[in-house]
């Protein structure tokens, strides 16, 4: 998986007393101002080494704040607000994903959770708190919500893709060996004797249910069985006993074995599969299964019966006072959670409450575009959800989707509000990593 190369912060100089000493910082890099924010780009290198400089000008342009802040010691910072995810994602991330989660956090901040994943993974419906603790004092809110953004982004990559099974705890089957042949799927006890819970990408699981069963020909077959500390003997892959059909040099990356001339699939992505291993993967869900490139129209769990509605009025948003108010009203009955082709209700049968939001967006010619992008999204139900809700901690609630929306006309980003001179660009990604473009 591959993590942002670039990125946009937002510098509020109502942090900084030396205006004209963080004009000269900032005109060292891509930055533009927007009322009193200004919008910085760059690499994470660029914008590790901002946020530095502007701790150190903080640090000595407000001896008051400095003592205040040395007192209070390794705290979340408070201009970083936590995240609620799934404890099943973030076990599997702390132990098969910890280079890339120590490449996030870096040597300033240590993310932690509450309660520990291990302790709740069973549980697909559990949730656990992520937090972002700094290291230094006089760390910025720009570096410690890089360090969330970047955090958040990777989060969402690996738990699009992950997949939660169970296998038998058979006495008769070596675990230590699955463990070594698989070595992306985490294997943990079930909650009974009788079974094993199997966490990983969907792709790997489906390996594993393949190589498990009777009816499999050959156990030489697993992604990870083809290395030499991994395979069971001195023995080797050949071609194909297809005869006639050259098999290209590159294997297949779901099956491994070596791709038949005539039965090779290569996406726009550029990547290359066997035409069967890509429907099955495709049949699951319509995306490239080395980079995650979208194909098709994906689908999402909102309940149904639901209404999007839009209205306009002459007042304006702060940031954009030329121009009216998008308001959009949404509405999610209440009803009883299902089971669907590839995603599932959390706990289909039971009931869900409802929801009924609010949002705005300007009334510009960005705006409207967001809006008519909203629109697709909910129809394809990707808004909502059912799960737990942040705010209250109730679980079966209608609850948001990854797709953030602006709930407050005022208050900035900390309140859900505006401005936010780069909210209109942040959605549109979101969108576009669900196929909304």
């Amino acid at each position: 998986m591959e993590f942002i190369t670039n990125i946009t912060v937002t510098v509020d100089e109502a942090y900084f007393k030396d205006r004209g000493r963080l004009e000269k910082i900032l005109q060292l890099y891509a930055s533009e101002k927007k009322a009193s924010y200004y919008t910085v780009r760059g690499t994470f290198e660029e914008v590790e080494n901002l946020s530095i400089r502007l701790s150190k000008m903080k640090d000595r342009s407000d001896p008051v704040t400095r003592r205040q802040t040395r007192s209070q010691g390794e705290r979340a910072s408070p201009h970083v607000k936590p995240v609620e995810v799934s404890g099943v994602v973030m076990a599997y991330i702390q132990q098969k994903c910890a280079e890339q989660l120590g490449k996030i956090q870096g040597s300033s901040f240590v993310i932690e959770t509450q309660p520990e994943p291990g302790t709740v993974h069973h549980d697909t419906r559990s949730t656990v708190r992520v937090t972002f603790r700094s290291h230094h004092a006089s760390s910025t809110p720009v570096h410690a919500d890089f360090v969330r953004q970047r955090f958040v982004t990777f989060y969402q990559r690996t738990a699009s893709d992950l997949q939660v099974a169970s296998i038998p705890a058979s006495p008769q089957r070596d675990h230590k060996d699955l463990r070594r042949r698989f070595l992306h799927l985490l294997f943990e006890p079930g909650r009974n004797g009788g079974e094993m819970t199997v966490t990983g990408p969907f792709m790997h699981v489906a390996k594993l249910k393949e190589f498990l069963s009777p009816n499999t020909p050959s156990l030489s077959k697993s992604p990870e069985d083809r290395g030499p500390v991994d395979t069971p003997s001195g023995g080797t892959s050949g071609p194909s006993s297809t005869q006639g059909k050259g098999p290209e040099e590159d294997p297949c990356p779901i099956c491994m074995e070596p791709i038949e001339t005539t039965e090779k699939k290569t996406l726009r992505c550029k990547h290359s599969f066997c035409k069967s291993c890509l429907k099955r993967a495709f049949d699951y869900k319509p995306v490239c299964p080395t980079c995650g490139e979208l194909y098709g129209a994906l689908t999402g769990t909102q309940p149904d019966g639901g209404e999007m509605e839009v209205t306009k009025n002459t007042s304006s948003l702060p940031g954009y006072e030329k121009y009216g108010t998008l308001t959009i009203h949404y509405y999610i009955p209440s009803g009883i959670q299902k089971v669907r082709l590839q995603e599932e209700h959390p706990s289909p049968g039971q009931s869900y409450e409802g929801a009924s939001r609010t949002a705005y967006l300007p009334d510009s010619s960005e705006g409207r575009r967001i809006l008519a992008l909203l629109r697709r999204a909910f129809d394809q139900k990707l808004i909502f959800t059912v799960g737990r809700s942040t705010t209250s901690g109730r679980n079966n609630m209608v609850t948001w989707n990854d797709i953030h929306h602006k709930t407050s006309t005022h208050g900035g980003p900390t309140h859900y509000g505006y401005p936010d001179p780069e909210y209109l660009s942040r959605v549109q990604d979101e969108l576009k990593v669900k196929g909304i473009k």
